[in-house]
This record gives structure tokens, C-alpha cells and sequence, in this order.
């Protein structure tokens, strides 16, 4: 198993943070498999803030994937029906134990240049 750092919006970070979204949606995984994220918030913070395991990946249509995440899925359904439009495949990371770091870290704390587009493998 490994650890990857995600690229997540400010307002999705804080949704994650305070316990309201349980999902981290995404179009593509990595091949192998993860059991922790490291959360970087995006402009403006642009700073890495959290952690979180990752209990499960699911997979499967945007329609099945919305109707078993929707409760705590921490966006609306306009949001998930235009950022998953024309894909036949729908992921989400299954968060639990998210921890926010006391201080928020540089990506170059992690040996990273520049946020990723969409995953980063990190060494722990």
C-alpha cells in the first residue's frame, strides 16, 4: 500500500477537515493501492494541511457512485454530474481518521516542486 499526496480545492478541504465530506471523488486512480492521502490545499493556501487513511476505493458508474455517497458526499449534484460528464467509471476514496496537521506544511517539505494535476506518490 501506499501514500499519495492529493491536490484538493480550499472549500473541499475544509468540508473533508470539519467531517462533512467522506469522499474524495476522482476520474482516475492510481494502479496501486492506497491506504493514506496527504492533503494539499490549492490556491490560494497552497499548503498541505491533513492527512487522511483511506478505508476503500469504490468504483463504478457516476449514477451508483452518487447514490451511495451523496449523504457525505460534500458537494452538490450539479458539481458531481459535470465533473464526472462523459465518464463511464466514477471513483471515490473512503476517508476516516482525518487528522489536521497543527502546522501546514510546504510541498517542498515532502521533497514536491509544484502541486500535482492530480496524484503524487509520496515516500514515507
Amino acid at each position: 500500500m501506499v501514500t499519495i499526496l492529493l491536490a484538493i480545492k480550499p472549500e473541499f478541504v475544509e468540508k473533508i477537515l470539519n467531517g462533512q465530506k467522506n469522499f474524495e471523488f476522482r476520474r482516475r486512480v492510481p494502479n496501486k493501492g492506497v491506504d493514506k492521502i496527504i492533503i494539499y490545499a490549492t490556491a490560494p493556501v497552497k499548503k498541505v494541511v491533513g492527512v487522511a487513511r483511506v478505508r476503500e476505493i469504490i468504483s463504478m458508474s457516476p449514477d451508483d457512485l452518487w447514490n451511495v455517497t451523496h449523504e457525505f458526499a460534500g458537494i452538490g449534484r450539479g458539481f458531481f454530474d459535470s465533473y464526472f460528464f462523459g465518464c463511464d467509471v466514477a471513483y471515490a476514496y473512503v476517508l476516516e481518521n482525518v487528522q489536521k496537521y497543527k502546522q501546514q506544511r510546504l510541498l517542498s517539505d515532502f521533497g514536491i516542486r509544484a502541486a500535482p494535476q492530480s496524484f503524487v506518490y509520496i515516500d514515507e
